[in-house]
């Protein structure tokens, strides 16, 4: 009996021994740690850009959905009357742009016109003018000499040399003369007047022409407005869009913050969603853990919520920095006197297999050592 008992310690320390030492290799050749959770980069707040009532609400907390799908929608009754009075206003303003346009183009052409006639009656009153002062001038000096030879007649018709109807004819011929003469300085300072009235024309048509000008700034200033409007209508017609909440990537709700009713402010949550397939492991490693751990190394892993299941993952990244280094009180070791504390850095494990994790369960990693 004392041999079997003998016999049975030994065989406890062997069993035990053998355990410890496997659980001491293993420790050496593996980084291990407990301080590791499930987590996604794919976890969303969903709101919506504007404010309202929220009338629709097509998903619950659970349930699977595909990008693009419709979650939500607010009442978008109040964006539409602004839209259909800001298209209205948009049309009249166009409508008044255009007459203004086609009232600039009439006026324009007729001043062009008025200042083309213009020109050319100048031109010809002025050629008109000139000939008609040369027909004048011509004519003054055949008065001049009918004057000198009337007075010549008048002498020889007192010695009796001519006849009296030589003389009257002279005479007659002169004083037409002279009525012609008269005739002709009216007629040319009528033309004159009339140059004069016609240069005044070309001068009011160029003033009109300037003053085309304002229609011109009317004109802009109606494009401008048109623009506003138009950039006003573009800004409802995105509120409009937002109106409706969309999903951005497939996924499941993890959390439905609201009911269907509610009146929410812009950025209020509505939705969390979350992608299960875009999951992996993060894990506080201890620096006195991390000799040996390299990206790419293979990583056993074991989640407390599912006992008998394992995954297999890998190294993807290893954080530069300590998690201390962004806390919100820095260490302060200026004077010298600081406790050491054992920091820890963040290892992100990579798993093939996520079928039946859940963001945020715990998990133990092995992390196998590079020798």
């Amino acid at each position: 009996m004392k041999k079997f008992g003998t016999v049975f310690i030994l065989l406890l320390i062997l069993f035990f021994g053998y355990e410890g030492f496997v659980y001491l290799d293993f420790r050496h050749n593996n980084a291990v740690s407990d301080a590791a959770f499930v987590k996604s980069d794919s976890v969303s707040i969903l709101g919506f850009k504007v404010s309202g009532k929220v009338i629709m609400m097509s998903k619950n907390e659970g349930e699977s959905v595909k990008k693009g799908e419709v979650l939500a929608k607010i009442d978008d009754i109040d964006f539409l009357n602004a839209k259909n009075q800001i298209s209205n206003a948009i049309k009249a303003t166009i409508k008044s742009k255009e007459a203004l346009e086609v009232k600039l183009q009439r006026v324009r052409n007729e001043l062009d016109i008025n200042e083309k006639i213009a020109k050319n009656n100048i031109a010809s009153y002025k050629q008109k003018i000139k000939a008609m002062q040369l027909g004048i001038n011509a004519n003054k000096t055949k008065l001049n000499k009918l004057s000198i030879d009337e007075k010549r007649y008048k002498k020889m018709l007192k010695k009796k040399l001519i006849s009296k109807n030589v003389y009257e004819k002279i005479s007659t011929s002169k004083n037409a003369l002279a009525d012609m003469i008269l005739s002709q300085q009216k007629s040319y300072d009528a033309t004159k007047l009339n140059l004069n009235n016609v240069k005044n024309a070309l001068k009011l048509s160029i003033i009109k022409k300037l003053q085309t000008k304002e229609i011109e700034k009317n004109i802009e200033s109606l494009k401008l407005k048109i623009k506003s409007m138009q950039d006003n209508l573009q800004e409802i017609e995105n509120k409009i869009n937002y109106c409706t909440l969309y999903a951005p990537f497939d996924g499941k709700i993890a959390k439905k913050f609201i009911n269907k009713d509610r009146i929410i402010d812009a950025g209020y949550p509505v939705y969390s969603l979350v992608n299960p397939k875009d999951l992996h492991i993060e894990v506080l490693l201890s620096e006195k853990k991390l000799n040996g751990v390299k990206i790419g190394n293979d990583v056993i892993v074991k989640i407390d919520a599912l006992e008998n299941k394992k995954f297999k993952g890998k190294v993807q990244s290893i954080s530069p920095t300590s998690a201390s280094t962004f806390s919100l009180i820095p260490r302060d070791i200026a004077s010298g006197e600081f406790t050491k504390l054992d920091q820890r850095f963040t290892v992100r494990i990579t798993i093939k297999n996520t079928e039946d994790l859940l963001i945020g369960m715990s998990a133990n990693i092995a992390i196998k050592r590079t020798k």
